[in-house]
């Protein structure tokens, strides 16, 4: 829309140097309601030109002889809104048809209107008006085109105005779809770790089961072996054979407990433990372990919080992340074990809280991503048949979450692996190891009456003849509710000895019962798994399967002196 520009006053500008003509001119053209202003030479004239002259009306014979070019130079350096118009008067006959001079000064000044003498004064009032009302057209002419200048300004700015917002716009679309995609990805990463892990999960229980039931098999077959060795004559032939098929059994009671640890149903002792110790007490047995070929580097931090961990378990999970980085590098290179206090934020495997973060590297062949997915997996080794069980990695994966930590793998081909295994800072200071007592020691005291109670007869028969050579007289109930009715009975009973997983009445639920009945009862739980549901009201001392002659006398001593 177009504003109302106020009309400018305009004067027009006269060059006549005979006699009055400038006089008379000025009195006309003052009757078109113009100003006139009267100038005495050409360069004057100039001198007082700008955009507020309606027209310059100039006698021929003030230009005839003048140099026009600074005239010209002025007229053009005109806006493009201004086109200044003369009104010329010549002589008779001085018009462009006639006159050659006159054409040249039509090109030299432009908007030229050729008046001859002698005029009528109306003729010049009527040119006058003419040319005042053609100047205003052109005045309003700029009007218009300052107008239409301020309104593409205010378009080019609406525009970069709206280029910005749809820029930013773009941006705040782009980042928002960036952070769906981010999204998309991370979930499909969460759904792909969950079924890796309720594949493991699965996995696990599976392998937990089997687990307990072969420990319940190398039990029996512990036991027996023992008993065969002490009533077989001495014969070094029958010697060999029965070592044989004991370091069997001890073969496979180690893999099960692999198989325990990975499904987390192992029976751990977790307390405040110093692992800066325990890994300096390690130093030689990791020497040893991985070979002169590869430097071994310590960085042991003093002042670390004691973790809470189980030492034995722990010692044999840094023992096995040490021998497979030897077997990464087949060349030499450098082991690194290292200490540190972490404090965790809340994880998708570590819940918040402070941790102490033991962290084995190698410099050795590493993994592919894909090899990497898979390690913790059982069974999985890249290692030559025959060289690893594929159970070390997914033991110590277990084991981190039994002691509610986390292990945490990184690897890159040519650049080597790293392990970290996140423990639960302990509260309280850390306790000394018991040693274990010397071999051939013989811890029972006295003989007692104990009702064994496992609903496995293999397990029940051997075990049951190995606390009679002890010395023991034995009680032998298939059944929670069966040893409950040899307790009923008023039978004298020292010790129960009962296993776990019972159909019917599990060992804790029969441990409570008999506690009703025999208040100072000791009472000694078989089992292979860990993770106990807590139903009783007391703490039971725990026998892990498969136990020996010597561990099950052990305990027996520890619980009636």
């Amino acid at each position: 829309m177009t504003s109302a520009v106020p009309a400018r006053s305009l004067r027009a500008l006269v060059l006549a140097p005979r006699g009055r003509d400038s006089a008379v001119a000025a009195s006309l053209i003052e009757q078109a309601d113009v100003a006139c202003l009267a100038c005495r030479d050409l360069p004057g004239l100039i001198e007082v030109l700008d955009d507020d002259v309606a027209f310059v009306l100039i006698t021929e014979e003030a230009i005839r002889v003048a140099d026009l070019k600074p005239l010209s130079l002025w007229l053009a350096g005109q806006p493009a809104w201004s086109d200044l118009p003369f009104v010329l008067v010549t002589d008779h006959g001085g018009g462009p048809e006639r006159n050659p001079i006159a054409a040249r000064w039509l090109e030299a000044l432009g908007n030229v209107s050729f008046i001859e003498r002698p005029f009528h004064p109306t003729t010049l009032l009527s040119v006058a008006r003419a040319t005042v009302k053609g100047r205003r057209r052109q005045h309003e002419t700029r009007s218009l085109l300052e107008d239409l200048r301020q309104s593409e300004l205010r378009l080019q700015q609406t525009n970069d105005q709206l280029e910005r917002r749809v820029e930013e716009r773009t941006a705040q679309l782009q980042h928002a779809h960036d952070e769906l995609v981010a999204q998309i990805a991370e979930r499909a990463r969460t759904e792909e770790q969950l079924r890796h892990m309720q594949k493991l999960e699965s996995i696990g229980q599976l392998t937990g089961g089997v687990a307990h039931d072969f420990n319940n098999l190398l039990t029996a077959v512990l036991g027996n072996l023992e008993l065969l060795r002490k009533r077989l004559p001495a014969d070094p032939g029958i010697e060999r054979l029965i070592d044989g098929a004991t370091q069997g059994a001890q073969r496979g009671a180690s893999l099960t407990q692999r198989l325990l640890a990975f499904a987390r149903r192992q029976a751990l002792e977790p307390r405040p433990t110093d692992l800066a110790e325990l890994v300096r007490g390690m130093g030689d047995l990791l020497g040893r372990s991985i070979g002169p070929s590869i430097a071994i580097d310590f960085d042991l931090p003093t002042g670390l919080p004691s973790a809470l961990a189980d030492h034995n378990q722990i010692e044999l999970a840094l023992l096995n992340l040490a021998v497979n980085a030897r077997d990464a590098m087949p060349d030499g290179g450098t082991l690194k074990v290292a200490l540190s206090a972490e404090l965790a934020s809340e994880g998708r495997d570590l819940a918040r809280g402070r941790y102490v973060r033991l962290t084995v590297s190698d410099t050795g062949r590493g993994m592919d991503p894909q090899t990497l997915a898979r390690a913790i997996e059982p069974f999985f080794s890249t290692k030559e048949v025959g060289k690893g069980t594929g159970l070390g990695l997914s033991m110590i994966h277990g084991l981190a979450l039994q002691l509610k930590g986390a292990l945490r793998l990184s690897s890159e081909v040519g650049r080597g692996t790293r392990a970290e295994l996140w423990l639960p800072v302990a509260n309280g200071s850390s306790a000394a190891v018991a040693p274990e007592p010397a071999d051939g020691v013989d811890t029972s005291k006295r003989q007692a009456t104990v009702l064994f109670v496992d609903d496995d007869f293999l397990i029940s028969l051997s075990t049951a003849s190995l606390l009679e050579d002890l010395g023991h007289t034995v009680i032998k109930a298939p059944s929670g509710p069966a040893a409950l009715e040899v307790l009923k009975n008023d039978k004298p009973v020292d010790l129960m000895i009962t296993d776990y997983a019972m159909p019917g009445m599990t060992g804790l639920q029969l441990a409570e019962a008999a506690r009703k009945l025999r208040p100072d009862l000791p009472i000694l739980l078989a089992t292979g798994y860990a993770d106990l549901p807590v139903r009783a009201s007391f703490d039971l001392p725990r026998l892990s399967k498969p136990y020996l002659q010597k561990q099950l006398a052990e305990q027996i001593t520890s619980l009636l002196g």
